[in-house]
């Protein structure tokens, strides 16, 4: 054998046994060989750690990492590893182990503003719509399906105490939950308490503003003080927080009325959770989608005046679009995640769900802003006229996107709507690139915040066991490479520096709501998105968020089912006030979103 190569096999064996040599001295009283006075430290000298490998070990990762070892640079690797590299896992594996709190964030920040210009308003403005003669209806479901623009003139003009709301929202709970399987834990006396109070306050003049007196829910990802919090997931059922998150504390000072804590798929993901799958209430047989399923499910079926989800990779978009709501995604940032469960540091972002656009900035207004318990979130002004014209804004839209699935007649539709309200439609691209790759930044942070639901094998507590549930996929990222990870966050500023570069063209896009490459990379990019129903389309088959079973296959409908459909704007970051004066002209263009789905 050739001297050298015999030397690059056998040296890290000789290491390997001088180290254990070393040990055993130790252990015996000697101590070890003293290093050579200023020689600097270095790698692959420190303690053997974990258990044995071998060549055949790194032969068979290299099937996951999608690399090539040589016969020779397997042995060295093997020889090397319980030192090299196996005593930096200490962390977790011992004997220094260090715990990690849910609430300490990585030392890097996701920040989506990369280039001058794109930092948005440079100042706050906030324009309601004209305060409308509309009489109280004489209908509970009428008053329930009211959008929060009209709630809130009738309890401002005491024509409607926040009380009565209150009681109407409970009694449909009770009628419709067991159909839907939306509500986690009911807040009802504690909804009643606050509900009375702002009553109270407003006999008494003081009046907080649009949101006072209003009944709403929370996805149940956010603390709520002496109120069960359960992520939806099993190993969570008892949890109970002792202080608000910083969304709830802000719609408490709002005046508003927390009447639920919402479903969502367990740790956010689509749409099942420990007490079952969350229905969507235009069609039965299916579920809401995920993972803002209750949020979802409650708005359009008229449970609740409003809601709080949550968005990571398409959790407020999907349930919007199949539950036929308005569901707003915040820019990255501009809403505190304080007291929210951490699926992904650089992606998670909490938004309103609603019936109308204006209701989403009713309450975007409201729970915008920094707080010291989140890094990532920063102060930012905003810039909404409900009165102001959206002729003249410079939509972009992807021509070959528009003619293909999942695009539909109602995605047409709305372009051509676009132009007729005077808006500029324009032709944008994007490279042809995997966007997909983004993906191992999203599985590694949520494997991480999850690190102990792993290890300690309460993941199998979960109801869902499927190869694309988190059980799996959080096991499976633990052999995602440190370096893809680096690589994948280097191709997002790629990605964040061509959005950049469309929305120097254009003032917001108009996209299919579920075009899979534009959910990821604008979660990525951190970018705000407006979806709302468009229109309404027929399916023969219910429709599903998990991959196809064959042991379980979906229900077909003989007669197809009509359900609604919605488009979704995306805007400049922090320009979500341009991306609703856009959505409120082509809400009333579409003329759609008052229709309820049947039976509720």
């Amino acid at each position: 054998m050739n001297t050298r190569r015999q030397f690059l096999i056998t040296a890290p064996m000789g290491v390997l046994a001088t180290a254990i040599a070393r040990g055993a001295e130790t252990q015996a009283g000697t101590p070890p060989n003293p290093t050579t006075p200023g020689a600097p430290p270095t790698f692959g000298t420190g303690p053997v750690s974990g258990p044995a490998v071998s060549a055949s070990t790194f032969a068979e990762a290299e099937k996951l990492a999608q690399l090539t070892m040589s016969a020779a640079e397997r042995e060295m690797a093997a020889a090397s590893w319980r030192q090299s590299m196996a005593p930096f896992l200490e962390r977790r594996a011992g004997p220094r182990k260090v715990s990690l709190d849910p609430d300490v964030a990585p030392a890097t920040r996701w920040n989506p503003v990369l280039t001058a210009g794109s930092a948005g308003p440079a100042r706050d403005t906030f324009v309601r719509s004209a305060s409308e003669s509309i009489p109280l209806p004489a209908s509970d479901a009428d008053i329930a399906f009211s959008p929060v623009t009209r709630l809130s003139r009738w309890i401002e003009q005491k024509a409607l105490s926040s009380e009565r709301l209150t009681n109407i929202y409970l009694r449909r709970i009770e009628q419709f939950d067991p159909k839907l399987r939306c509500i986690i834990t009911l807040t009802k006396d504690v909804a009643l308490a606050q509900a009375r109070q702002a009553d109270a306050e407003i006999a008494a003049g003081k009046y907080r503003g649009p949101l006072h007196g209003i009944p709403y829910g929370v996805k149940d990802l956010l603390d709520t003080a002496g109120i069960a919090t359960t992520y939806g997931a099993e190993p969570f059922r008892n949890r109970v927080p002792t202080v608000d998150a910083a969304v709830v504390q802000r719609l408490k000072d709002a005046g508003a009325v927390l009447i639920a804590k919402l479903s969502l798929g367990a740790l956010a993901l689509n749409d099942i959770w420990f007490g079952g799958q969350t229905m969507n209430p235009w069609l039965l047989e299916e579920g809401a989608s995920g993972s803002s399923a209750g949020p979802g499910a409650a708005t359009a079926a008229g449970l609740v005046a409003f809601s709080i989800g949550s968005e990571t990779g398409g959790s407020i978009v999907a349930p919007a679009m199949r539950c036929g709501v308005t569901g707003l995604r915040p820019t990255f940032g501009r809403v505190a995640r304080t007291g929210a469960m951490t699926l992904c540091w650089s992606l998670d972002k909490l938004g309103p769900m609603t019936r109308t656009v204006e209701d989403a900035m009713l309450v975007l207004q409201a729970i915008t802003g920094p707080h010291a318990g989140d890094p990532s979130s920063v102060s930012s002004h905003m810039e909404f006229d409900a009165t102001a014209a959206a002729s003249g804004l410079r939509v972009g839209y992807f021509p070959a996107w528009m003619k293909e699935s999942p695009a539909t007649d109602v995605d047409r539709a709305a372009l051509e709507t676009v132009r007729k309200v005077g808006m500029v439609t324009t032709e944008v691209s994007l490279p042809d690139w995997p966007y997909g790759s983004l993906m191992p930044v999203l599985f590694s942070e949520a494997a991480a915040s999850f690190e102990e639901l792993t290890l300690s094998g309460e993941l199998r507590t979960l109801k869902v066991q499927v190869p694309d549930a988190w059980p799996n996929l959080f096991r499976e990222a633990r052999f995602l490479s440190a370096v893809d990870f680096v690589q994948a966050d280097r191709f997002r500023r790629r990605v964040a520096l061509e959005m950049a570069r469309v929305f120097s063209r254009v003032d917001l896009l108009l996209v299919p709501s579920l075009r899979d490459e534009m959910l990821t990379l604008s979660n990525f990019t951190g970018h705000p998105s407006l979806t709302l129903r468009a229109g309404f389309v027929t399916v023969s088959e219910a429709r599903s968020d998990w991959a196809p079973d064959p042991n379980n296959p979906l229900p077909k409908f003989s007669t197809p089912r009509r359900v609604p459909h919605g488009v979704t704007l995306l805007g400049r970051l922090f320009d979500e006030g341009t991306v609703a004066r856009a959505g409120l002209a082509l809400e009333r263009a579409f003329a759609v979103s008052g229709e309820r789905p049947p039976g509720f």
